[in-house]
Parts: C-alpha cells; structure tokens; sequence
C-alpha cells in the first residue's frame, strides 16, 4: 500500500477553505493527508480590518474567512503570520507546504520542506501556454490590477485584465468583467486561488473562450511531484 503523504497547505484566509479543498482533493486523490492552516485562523473581521487592512501603498490581498466573508488585506502585514504557519507545518511533519494564493511573496522560507508558491510555479507555465495569445485575466479586486500587470509583465505578456471577486460575487460585476475580456482576449486566466470550477463555467459560457483556472492547474501540477 503506497504510503500517504502530508501536503501543507496555507491559506492567507481561514482554514479549512471548502471552497479549494475538492478541486485539490480531485486531482491529489487518497495519496496525500491535506494539513490546512490559514493566515486569519482565530481572527474576527473586525481585528483583521484593524490590524491587517492595507494602506494605499500596500500590495493588496483577498481571501475568504470560515464564515465565507471576504476580507481584504495587506501582504507587508499577514507576510510575518504567513511565515509563521509555514515554520509550523513543517514541524507537523509536512515535507511539502502549498501557499493557496497567487499573489506575488518574497523571502518565505522553509528549513527542509518543499515549498510550492504558486506565482513562482504557475507563472511560467502560464506564460509559456498563452505566449502569442491575447491574454485576460481575471483578479478578484480592482486594487489588484496593475499589481498583476506588473507580475505578468515580468514574464512577457501585455494583460488585459478584468476583476470580479470570488469571494463578494457580484453576477452584474462578472458579467462585466466577461464583456471585457470577450472583446480583447483569446484566453483567460482566473488569477487567485479562491475561484471555483462554477466561477471557470461562469466565464467560458460568458465570454467563449478557454478559462484556466489556477488552483485546478497547480494540483495538477503538484499530482506529478508528489
């Protein structure tokens, strides 16, 4: 019998997210323990909104609390507490620790642990499957746009990017978002971790073109290295 391992996760939300879990437990199967553990674990909205909201020159974040609000903060502020649930994963026994966002993270570190950040994991396959293509993106806040742009930039690419929040949807929004993207891409990208399959259905049906949906494609990815 193939021995099952630990796979960390860390969401800059509230754990356990059932919202990812399935799409990670799909394509992982019964080879892998899910450990989770999340940035905001034991947080009220009204602490996060006092310690961690950003500032306007912060780097903007979104995720999703247990209750299934959506709060918003600043990467400068969870990256410390990130750092620490990381250091404690790791002591649990976890070899390898996913980071269930697709922001843009420097300096996380682990002692022998593999640690799989999807910016640095995603990015460049992405990349490299749109490259000649007219490339959308969808983020879950208009604060985040040029944030993004920019991390696509270093890869290439000219995004056109919409936002339409998983975690506050909003149908008018994303349908908006959809029109957007109908007109000035040939494929999409749904760039957090938060989106839903739903939410990769929502946008093909709405705008007819291929969606990639990140948290889908970094279990695959990570189903070949474990």
């Amino acid at each position: 019998m193939a021995e099952v391992k630990k796979l960390g996760t860390v969401t800059i939300g509230q754990a356990p997210r059932p919202d990812v879990t399935p799409i990670l437990e799909r394509h992982l199967g019964d080879r892998v323990e899910l450990l989770q553990v999340g940035v905001l674990d034991g947080m009220t909205k009204q602490e996060i909104a006092a310690s961690l909201s950003p500032d306007p020159e912060h780097y903007v974040l979104t995720s999703r609390l247990a209750s299934g609000d959506a709060v918003v903060m600043a990467r400068e502020k969870i990256a410390p507490v990130l750092q620490q649930k990381i250091d404690w994963l790791e002591e649990l026994g976890c070899r390898q620790i996913l980071v269930l966002c697709t922001g843009v993270f420097d300096g996380l570190t682990t002692k022998n642990a593999r640690l799989l950040e999807p910016d640095e994991l995603l990015a460049p396959i992405v990349a490299a499957m749109v490259r000649g293509m007219r490339f959308g993106v969808l983020v879950p806040l208009a604060e985040q746009q040029e944030a993004l742009a920019e991390k696509w930039r270093h890869h290439g690419l000219d995004p056109i990017i919409a936002d339409a929040s998983p975690y506050d949807f909003r149908e008018k929004q994303a349908l908006a978002a959809c029109a957007q993207l109908k007109d000035q891409a040939d494929i999409v990208l749904l760039d957090c971790m938060g989106y839903t399959e739903a939410m990769r259905a929502f946008v093909a049906r709405h705008t007819g073109l291929p969606v990639i949906l990140s948290n889908a494609l970094m279990a695959k990815v990570i189903s070949e290295m474990i």
